[in-house]
């Protein structure tokens, strides 16, 4: 422990080197005071009234100066949780390893942080790995950027003021698009493997590279991932999966080993052009959604994701001889419970991947008044989402999935007007059209007089 330490130590000490702050004006760091939430700006604004210093920091101000729109707003302080509780009628700490306030505006949270001094053996509680577990030791201004972890979330933007506060040249490596580790990497990395997988997002979100001597050690402590909480990785990989570029970030984290702490499967479905395909799809569109500012459903997302391990199960258990729906209910079970022992999917999102899954059969032998019932269902919309995307790796006919897209668009008239038709064109076979994957029944076995049993 002495020796990672003193690693650690010499690694800020020398790796980093702080020169002092830069003060970084409007026409160099190019913030629009405009873009920056109104609620952030506000508990800036009460914590200096009452005589802290505060200042919106990390992802917030890095998405601003390269024009994205931030997802959230974070604020840092010396103001202790205790004396920020007060300020703000809803407000409340929270946090384990890290004590916090989470102060409320509506939908708005803005999460508020007292500044950090660097972690020290005898201040903090770590695994046998260097994990950090535990650690609430305040600190300056200058300390808490020396705790960041990139370069470039280590920025400070003072609303009131406009000027953006820089200690290590963030805004130097944000323009060239670098991802770089203050300190020591590898000893960052033992601190939170989680700092990896931020370091491929980063750099994909940007479209950028990776400094190499951040890069370097990845390799080696990849493993390290599979100690980080199942819900803590939950949370990092739907940020992955949603920053825009998630086909990259698959990649890069297949390329780096990390994807074996977090969806192993992903080798399994990448062994065929079918299943790299699928997920290809999936992913375009996500990103496309997310660049467009529009919402992505987490339950969508993995059940695009394990949707092609879920069918070739599918097809095995009902050759085995199994009914196809309950096949499909078996199929379902088995790859979300494999894929749970790594990632912590939530239960609400398991469900309503189910039913996403569990609705495409129906699409295929449908009655009117089975059109009717799902048309009520709760993830109709997402399961009609789902059946196009399968159109579009022509796995089911696309003039099918897009009869169902059109009669979700429609209005309720013009629904019972398509149902009609489509009642008339299909009179007659509907209970003659056999079901996909289907058991056939044996023949009844015949009595030693010839008479069926």
């Amino acid at each position: 422990m002495l020796k990672e330490t003193i690693k650690n130590f010499v690694g800020r000490l020398f790796s980093s080197p702080v020169r002092g702050p830069e003060r970084l004006s409007r026409d160099k760091h190019g913030i629009d005071r405009r873009n920056v939430s109104r609620h952030a700006i506000k508990v800036c604004e009460v914590l200096r009234q009452k005589g802290y210093d505060a200042y919106i920091v990390g992802g917030a101000v890095r998405d601003l100066i390269v024009g994205l729109e931030p997802k959230d707003f974070d604020v840092a302080t010396n103001a202790t949780p205790e004396q920020i509780r007060p300020l703000f009628r809803r407000a409340r700490i929270i946090g384990r390893r890290f004590q916090l306030v989470h102060v409320v505006f509506g939908q708005e949270i803005i999460e508020t942080s007292t500044f950090r001094a660097p972690a020290e053996a005898g201040d903090q509680e770590t695994d046998e790995h260097g994990r950090i577990l535990r650690d609430n030791l305040f600190g300056t201004h200058e300390q808490d950027a020396a705790r960041r972890d990139f370069t470039l979330n280590a920025l400070y933007y003072d609303p009131i003021d406009e000027v953006v506060i820089d200690y290590h040249r963030g805004v130097a490596d944000l323009k060239k698009r670098v991802v770089r580790m203050i300190g020591d990497p590898e000893t960052r990395y033992r601190e939170d493997p989680v700092r990896m997988l931020r370091a491929v997002r980063f750099a994909c979100k940007l479209d950028g590279t990776v400094d190499p001597a951040t890069l370097e050690p990845i390799r080696k402590l990849a493993p390290l991932v599979k100690n980080v909480p199942a819900s803590r990785l939950f949370d990092e990989m739907l940020k992955l999966l949603t920053c825009g570029h998630a086909m990259s970030c698959l990649r890069q984290l297949r390329e780096l080993g990390l994807h074996q702490g977090m969806l192993p499967i992903i080798d399994t479905l990448f062994q065929t052009p079918e299943g790299e395909q699928f997920v290809s799809l999936a992913l375009e569109r996500t990103d496309a959604r997310v660049r467009s500012g529009k919402s992505v459903s987490p339950s969508f997302l993995f059940a695009a994701l394990l949707w092609k391990l879920v069918d070739k199960r599918w097809v095995d258990i009902t050759a085995k001889g199994e009914h196809p729906i309950q096949a499909l209910v078996l199929a379902a079970d088995d790859v979300i419970d494999r894929q749970t022992r790594t990632l912590a999917i939530q239960r609400r999102f398991q469900a309503d991947m189910r039913e996403i899954w569990f609705m495409q059969p129906r699409f295929e032998r449908a009655t009117p008044r089975t059109i009717w019932r799902m048309l009520d269902h709760q993830r109709f919309r997402a399961a009609v989402d789902f059946l196009q995307l399968r159109a579009e790796a022509r796995e089911v006919d696309s003039v099918q999935a897009q009869w169902w897209m059109d009669l979700a668009n429609a209005d309720s008239n013009d629904r019972a007007q398509m149902i009609d038709e489509y009642q008339r064109q299909n009179a007659g076979s509907a209970s003659s059209k056999p079901r996909k994957r289907r058991r056939r029944r044996k023949p009844a076995a015949a009595s030693p007089d010839g008479t069926p049993a």
